[in-house]
Order: C-alpha cells, then structure tokens, then sequence
C-alpha cells in the first residue's frame, strides 16, 4: 500500500514537468520517473544521391533501412529531442575513414561524382570519427565526435534549465563483410575507452555531467543504487547531460579496472543484475519485461521504429505499445518535426517535450 501511495504521489507531481525552467516539483521527481523522446543515429546525414541509386539498385534492403537523415543536433534539441544517439569509430592516428570507398564504387559505375567529402580535412587528424557505415554510409551532421559534443554543450549553454540530455553513444568496430577492401575498424580496448573518456571530458565539466559515481554515491554498486532509486532528481540533474553505453558486448571491456563503473564517465548498456547494471537497453521487448525492469529501478532506453520498416508502412503499433510503457527513453528515426512520407512519427500528446513515465 506505502508504494502505491507513492506512485500516486509521485504521479500527482509529475502531471506537468516543467520542460524549460525548473519548478517546484523538481526536487520530488526523479529522472527515471519521466519519459522522453530520443533519435536513432542522430546525426545521420542520409546517403549521396549516386551512392543512394547505388545502393538501391545493387542491395534495395539496405538502402531502404539507410533511407533517412537527421537535421542538426542543434535543431533536434530546439525541437524537444531529448536523447541524441551517436555512432563513434576508433581512429588513434587519423585517416581512417578520410577516403570512403563509395567514392570508388560511384566512379566505376560511371555515375555522377557525389559532393566532395571531408574538405576541410577533419578525418586526416587522430581522434574519434562520427558515422555509421564505413566505405559506405559515412556522412554526419557533426565531425569529429568532439564537434557533435561542442554543439550539444553549446545547445545546453544556451538554455539554460533544460531537462537532462542523454547521450547514447554506439562504439563501432566490426568490419564489413563485402567483396571489396574495406576498412579494418579498431577494436576499442580499455585504453581506447580511457580515450573516449577524455574527449568527453575535454567539451564536458564534471558539473556539467551526470556520472555513475554521481548516482552510486555511498551505495557498494551502481546496480544497488539504482535498485534503490537513487537516480538524480530533475533539480540535480537540469542543465545536465548523461552519457549511456549502446553495446552490451562492451560491458566487461569497459568495466576492467572500473569495478561498478568507478571514475567512467559512460553508463554501459547494463546486463540487470550486474554491479553496473543502471541503465539498459530493450529495444525488442515487451511493453511488460520493460515495465519489470523499470520497477526494478532501472533506466529503460527502448525503439518505436526499426529500420525505416514501420515508417514506411504507418504500422504504429510497437510504437503505441511501447509509449504505454515506463520506458525513459522512446528512440526513434521520425520524431516530431521529421515525420515519415507515410506520417509515421513520435510525438506526446499535446506536443510536449517530456511526461512521467506511465509505468
């Protein structure tokens, strides 16, 4: 009865969260009591036009599930996006990925050139890389990934009071497997990640972030902090950004030497249960194994659309379901000012940017 009490409480309070400025229920409700609407590969640019013809004669499923882009971060947030998702490659000595093998492809097709590429040089020089396919899908919004971050800080300068921004960053280093010679990604190691850690710290003051050592305060693991909901309150955490882990694989990797995520800056994409387990993906599951999870204490991050395959139909029916649920974070491609051909987009009703979280 007590926590059914306090639900209702907490629901009471939470009716209208207060998007821009803070307000008195802030101290009451905490971040993982509200819910907000984030982008898929925020800073997609969306393919060339000789690489989209391309693409769509010689592989038509690809270039369906690639056919779609993001304007600005900046824009995004003007616009109530409040999750940014963000793809990083490894590039310790620069150059990488500075010559796209797509480039290639188009000439040997004999279509037109498509617009250059990198002309001020960023991908020439050593540091994190920004995009989602390499050779072929490598165009961002942002680059390198300490400019994306420069213009989400920028953003948060300048509005003061803002709901916490979460930063959902995908390491990427698998290699393609096509029948050309594409390129070898790094594997990110400990120290590779001790490297993404400092770019982030480069753009980010520590009061500026929200961290795993932030929310385990005095708790022995993250995982019992967050089971015992201690997640900041919107009072603590406006202003603020946090930086979640995409890949489940990179839990261990990232955790050697940073028991419970001691001293990282990235809460992984956590297995529930585990001493670092505060947030965790269920992009495929159930609106009910999501709402358990919630009630367990964590931080939810799940997908209304997939590969543009429910946009392209107006099948919105994982994207009901899954709004009825207490995931935090909705991830979608068609946010509201970027609706689908179809209509197919996310939005709250009655536009606003954030509401509790139903669960």
């Amino acid at each position: 009865m007590f926590s059914r009490q306090i639900s209702l409480l907490v629901l009471l309070l939470c009716l209208t969260i207060c998007t821009a400025v803070a307000c008195a229920q802030d101290n009451q409700i905490r971040i993982n009591e509200i819910q907000v609407i984030g982008t898929h590969n925020s800073y997609h640019a969306g393919l060339t036009p000789s690489t989209a013809k391309l693409l769509q004669e010689k592989n038509p499923k690809a270039f369906d599930a690639l056919n779609y882009r993001h304007p600005s971060l900046t824009r995004q947030l003007d616009e109530g996006v409040r999750q940014l998702e963000i793809d990083v490659f490894a590039d310790t000595k620069g150059g990488l990925y500075a010559h796209p093998y797509s480039e290639k492809m188009v000439a040997a097709a004999g279509l037109p050139p498509d617009p250059p590429y990198d002309q001020n040089g960023v991908m020439d020089r050593p540091g994190f890389k920004v995009l989602h396919v390499q050779d072929i899908d490598q165009r961002s919004v942002c680059e390198p990934f300490t400019a994306c971050l420069a213009q989400v800080r920028a953003w948060s300068k300048a509005n003061p009071g803002h709901l916490p921004i979460f930063l959902l960053i995908e390491t990427k280093q698998t290699p393609l497997k096509v029948d050309f010679p594409s390129v070898q990604p790094e594997l990110f190691t400990p120290e590779v990640f001790d490297a993404l850690d400092s770019e982030i710290r480069s753009i980010f003051s520590a009061d500026e972030l929200i961290t795993p050592d932030d929310v385990r305060g005095r708790y022995p693991t993250l995982n019992a902090a967050a089971r015992a909901g201690q997640w900041p309150t919107l009072a603590e955490a406006r202003g603020k950004v946090m930086f979640l882990m995409d890949q489940r694989p990179m839990e261990p990797v990232y955790t050697e030497g940073h028991p419970s995520l001691q001293g990282r800056v990235l809460f992984t994409n956590g297995t529930p249960g585990e001493p670092d387990a505060a947030f965790t993906e269920a992009n495929d599951e159930t609106p009910e194994i999501i709402d358990t999870l919630v009630r367990d204490g964590y931080l939810v991050r799940t997908r209304t659309d997939e590969n543009t395959v429910q946009a392209r139909m107006n099948d919105t029916t994982r994207r009901d379901a899954v709004m009825k649920s207490g995931a935090q974070i909705l991830s979608t491609d068609y946010p509201r000012g970027e609706a689908a051909p179809s209509g197919f987009a996310v939005e709250f009703p009655g536009g606003v940017l954030a509401r509790c979280n139903p669960s």
